[in-house]
């Protein structure tokens, strides 16, 4: 039996039942992979290849033998730098391939447990009047910011948050990044906010914390080394005032969030 038998034609060009499946199919995942990207640093970067792609069909059907030798011979090379440059993007790809109702429920599991750490680190930290700057990860990823501070590559515990931000501790000056369940490193940079209606009360500390989530879908933990207020920031907006149970709340919906997007 045939199932491609045509249902109409386009010209000489006969389509049939597979040949719209297909066509389907091409286009959710081109809008798929457009919705993962969007509104991050590799948006433009995804839409530059496909330009480059396009081109390279039109010179395949225009019979440009030079240019059609140029594009077949940099096929390997795009392959590598599509890995390279979406790296984030498509571990999220597959990240999301795997989220099962099994899957979910281990990690979910799992981010609970460190988002309990985290939790009881920063609750810590302001009972003993530490300041303390904590990035958490999301979609789009910090290697660059991470790379200005000290590598850690540690579990994540609340002992070591704690002890990170000792004022005695050589790693207390700057921010740490924790990614998954995983502080990357400490002691690093974050950019300040260029938004000149900020409050004169924010800090070194609160500003970068701002500056962070302009920059990125981070979400940074901000301690008062003066009042020990907790803060929470996303999007460039600040929550101050939370405790235990408003910050494991907020925190756990951020990546929820972040999961299901």
């Amino acid at each position: 039996m045939d199932l491609n038998f045509t249902l109409f034609q386009i010209g000489f060009l006969p389509v049939g039942i597979i040949d719209i499946l297909d066509i389907l199919l091409v286009a959710y995942i081109l809008y798929k992979t457009y919705y993962i990207m969007f509104r991050t640093r590799a948006v433009q970067m995804f839409i530059g290849l496909l330009i480059i792609l396009l081109v390279s069909m039109i010179t395949h059907a225009l019979n440009m033998r030079g240019m059609s030798w140029i594009f077949d011979s940099l096929k390997t090379v795009w392959l590598l730098a599509f890995v390279i440059l979406f790296q984030p993007e498509l571990r999220r790809v597959l990240s999301l391939m795997g989220q099962s109702r099994l899957i979910r429920f281990f990690t979910k599991e799992q981010r609970n447990l460190v988002v309990s750490e985290i939790v009881r680190g920063t609750v810590e930290l302001s009972r003993r009047g530490y300041g303390g700057l904590i990035v958490l990860v999301r979609d789009i990823g910090l290697k660059s910011i991470a790379e200005t501070g000290i590598k850690i590559q540690s579990v994540v515990s609340s002992a070591l948050i704690v002890s990170i931000f000792n004022p005695r501790s050589p790693l207390h000056d700057g921010a740490v990044i924790i990614q998954s369940d995983i502080i990357e490193a400490a002691k690093c940079i974050l950019p300040l906010s260029k938004n000149a209606n900020l409050e004169y009360k924010y800090g070194t500390r609160h500003r970068a914390a701002i500056g962070m989530t302009e920059e990125s879908d981070a979400l940074v933990i901000v301690v008062s080394e003066e009042s020990g207020t907790i803060s929470l920031v996303e999007s460039g907006e600040m929550v101050r005032g939370l405790d235990y149970d408003t910050l494991h709340d907020a925190i756990t919906e951020g990546l929820r969030r972040s999961a299901k997007r």
